[in-house]
């Protein structure tokens, strides 16, 4: 497999890019989603409510605040997560600026 060549690209299409990776797994939308129905930090029982093994939640995780659309603290022995609200927003002004482009031909094909 050959490089992805992300220099070759502009910031903001390699961060859309990001954005759209993380939607990409079931696993973190259900995630996301569980967080914002919480609306609370979550510590530790995400294994029960996703369905998923605790390392296969814990790389999800990983995935989500590396990206910074969630953020923990440790608390204890658990580490506790929730929606990271600036960057959130800032998300969706990016992505909402991507989807909302209107296409201005239609004899096209």
């Amino acid at each position: 497999m050959g490089l992805a060549k992300t220099e070759i690209f502009s910031d903001l299409q390699n961060e859309i890019a990001l954005f759209a990776k993380v939607f990409g797994h079931p696993a973190r939308v259900a995630i996301l989603q569980h967080l914002f129905k919480m609306d609370t930090c979550v510590c530790g029982d995400l294994v029960n409510e996703i369905g998923l093994a605790q390392p296969t939640i814990s790389q999800h995780l990983k995935e989500l605040k590396h990206l910074g659309l969630i953020k923990g603290n440790v608390e204890g022995t658990s580490v506790c997560y929730c929606i990271d609200a600036e960057n959130w927003v800032k998300m969706k002004a990016i992505m909402n600026q991507f989807l909302n482009q209107d296409i201005s031909k239609t004899d096209c094909c």
